[in-house]
């Protein structure tokens, strides 16, 4: 499994990074899951068409995709488009942040999961 994050380097420059998830067996024979998370607790959100100027995630956040598309743009110029059951980790809270916007014109499902400090 595997989820992309989105972090600024030190001179402020956002890019994208593709994480994958370290998974061990998981018990009853149900497959594979990952070592815990910490997080602070999860907020629901839908989001109609928008389009988000520059900005800066408010804080780290894993941002999971349920329903809609979202393209999503870092300053170092890579476009990318994240659909339903994509997951982000939004880390760049400081730098020239990211562009966000809604595609296809439908509303947009998420859930926000602010991780622990």
């Amino acid at each position: 499994m595997k989820y992309t994050r989105i972090y600024a380097d030190a001179d402020g420059e956002s890019h994208f990074e593709d994480v994958e998830v370290e998974m061990k067996s998981a018990p009853y024979n149900t497959g594979a899951i990952s070592e815990m998370f910490a997080a602070r607790g999860v907020m629901f959100r839908v989001s109609p068409d928008y389009f988000v100027d520059w900005h800066n995630a408010p804080r780290r956040q894993f941002v999971v995709n349920v329903t809609g598309t979202l393209e999503v743009t870092v300053s170092d110029g890579t476009t990318r488009r994240f659909g339903p059951g994509t997951v982000l980790l939004a880390e760049d809270v400081s730098g020239k942040g990211h562009i966000s916007r809604s595609l296809g014109g439908q509303e947009r499902l998420s859930l926000f999961i602010p991780l622990a400090d």
